[in-house]
């Protein structure tokens, strides 16, 4: 297995050296694992930066799959390019094999060379003498120890829940010359790691609220370490793993048994992190992906990437004179839309709802607004032009809407400017409303009916919102809490990476993904616009084998105890 040994070419290669040097002691083709790792360095700069870069293996979502987002290949939205080779298309309609897999998201080569990083960080930090503590009784090289194994954890969950059960590998450093052929893991013993190692380095980390969030607030904290707990163990507890096994009795693809008692673990864990009573849901929806710590108090865990408009750049809607110019990559689906409910919380299919088909974006659930561009959205002093023929759907050539909307989410408030500036664009990783959402999903798989733990963590969501009323109507089964928590979920998480798995977690993409994707033709008329609606793209989900990736074939045929997933 090449990604389980693939040697660094030069060790301080990835280093980040504060401060700056005209001269450095060390030649860099000198600077070798004793270097990085120095008996003599008490400050421990060189293993703090190690560590450092150990971070940079963790990914923005934002237009991560060779420049689109993971969700343009969910029912949330498709690709603007026509290009049906592209990564994203051919995951959205199954093209692919375990010899062709989308590059953008084939992530097992590159979680086993971030694990063989943290690997390389907790075998060798011991040998370091650092002085600092974190506090008294646990030296700083402790806690830079337990962040290393934290997003060691990180980079396992990535892969166990796309692949299944994958080979675990403790804190052995691999090398060419040891035993490769190692064989995976399963299912159960995965998790079981990832949660024992968060138990193990919550109580050794920075703790939230931390106590100087300008300098630190990019490392991982004790409720990094519970939020990446509860997020295994929600996915632990769901059907596809928890007796939705795909190859029944395999241990590799789940357990063999469904078990109450794996959404018990699940709610607890979430109610965990709740109860550090360190976070709240940021009042505007809007600005929970445009504030910075610590104004930002939603935020859990994070990859920052500064102050820029790469997200208007890449996503933006096009027909505007901007700097830069807007190349619309994103296309939300009108399946999308039509999961905003109205402003006072109804489906718009309910009866009493009020929405009405010619004006079918008034009076909508606030994050419609803040999520999708529709037509007559304002933006950059004027609107978005969506109808036939319109400014942002010229119907002339370029790489234009498929669905008559654009995404508008993680984007500044650019309403009333007239050019892009920049601003954060932090991708977070973990944030409250999640866990709100985990706790109450999970809580209300327990018990026979939704508790009122249940019906808090929704509204407190819905309220923030901006629904009017917020409240959901009383006496829910479990199965319409069941409904509305989803809903919630798909509305509330959109574009974050959480569509994508939670089709497949709950064991819905087969249902979901093999009907065509819908968008909106949009004409003017004497009054107003007429809006009918299209088919725009035929997703498919080609048989149950895809709710897991097949794992490389290269990889494999390299490793012969390597088995593969079923139905690749």
């Amino acid at each position: 297995m090449k990604a389980l040994y693939n040697i660094l070419p030069v060790l301080a290669a990835a280093i980040v050296f504060t401060g700056c040097k005209k001269y450095e002691p060390v030649p860099a083709e000198q600077r070798t694992i004793d270097y990085v790792f120095d008996k003599n360095d008490s400050l421990g700069t060189n293993a703090y930066a190690y560590l450092n870069s150990a971070y940079a293996n963790l990914k923005s979502g934002h237009n991560r799959v060779n420049g689109e987002y993971l969700d343009a290949a969910s029912d949330d939205a498709i690709s603007a390019s026509t290009v049906t080779t592209n990564d994203i298309y051919r995951l959205g309609t199954g093209l692919y094999n375990a010899t062709n897999l989308p590059q953008g998201d084939n992530v097992w080569e590159e979680n086993y060379k971030a694990i063989r990083t943290t690997n390389m960080f907790i075998s060798n930090i011991d040998l370091v003498p650092v002085k600092d503590q974190l506090r008294p009784g646990i030296s700083m090289k402790y806690a830079w120890k337990s962040e290393a194994r934290f997003l060691r954890a990180m980079f396992y969950f990535n892969l166990v829940k796309r692949y299944g059960g994958v080979p675990l590998l403790g804190d052995k450093v691999y090398t060419i010359n040891d035993d490769l052929n190692v064989p995976r893991n399963t299912f159960e013993e995965c998790v079981n790691y990832i949660v024992k190692e968060c138990d193990a380095v919550k109580d050794t980390m920075y703790t939230v609220p931390l106590a100087n969030p300008a300098t630190n607030s990019q490392r991982a904290t004790n409720a990094a370490a519970l939020a990446l707990k509860a997020k295994v163990l929600l996915y632990a507890a769901s059907p596809l793993f928890n007796g939705g096994n795909i190859d029944a009795g395999n241990p590799l693809t789940g357990y063999a048994n469904f078990s109450t008692e794996r959404w018990v673990a699940a709610a607890a864990a979430a109610k965990a992190v709740m109860n550090l009573n360190a976070f709240q849901l940021v009042p505007s929806f809007k600005n929970v992906f445009i504030t910075q710590v610590p104004g930002n108090t939603e935020v859990i865990f994070q990859r920052p990437n500064g102050n820029v408009n790469t997200v208007e750049a890449n996503n933006g809607p096009i027909g505007f004179t901007t700097s830069p110019v807007g190349q619309g990559k994103t296309s939300p689906t009108q399946d999308l839309v039509d999961a905003f409910p109205m402003s006072n919380g109804l489906a718009i299919t309910a009866t009493g709802s009020g929405y009405d088909p010619a004006n079918p974006y008034a009076n909508r659930d606030p994050r419609l607004t803040a999520t999708v561009f529709y037509n007559n959205s304002p933006w950059l002093g004027s609107t978005v032009q969506t109808f036939e023929g319109g400014r942002s759907k010229p119907n002339s050539g370029v790489q234009q809407t498929q669905t008559g909307y654009y995404m508008r989410k993680f984007m500044a408030l650019y309403e009333n400017q007239s050019n892009y500036g920049t601003s954060p664009e932090d991708w977070m990783i973990f944030r409250y409303a999640d866990i709100l959402l985990s706790y109450a999903e999970a809580q209300n798989e327990v018990l026979a009916s939704p508790d009122a733990s249940v019906y808090s963590a929704v509204e407190q969501i819905r309220q923030r919102a901006g629904l009017s009323p917020f409240t959901l109507p009383a006496g829910l089964t479990k199965d319409q809490m069941r409904d509305a928590i989803r809903a919630e979920r798909r509305v509330e998480m959109a574009f974050e990476e959480s569509r994508y798995f939670d089709i497949r977690r709950w064991k819905i993409a087969e249902t979901v993904m093999n009907q065509p994707r819908r968008g909106v033709v949009i004409r003017p008329t004497a009054t107003g616009f007429s809006y009918s609606y299209v088919n725009v793209l035929n997703t498919k989900f080609v048989s149950p084998a895809m709710y897991l990736y097949p794992i490389p074939f290269n990889e494999t045929q390299k490793n012969p105890n390597l088995k593969q997933n079923p139905g690749w």
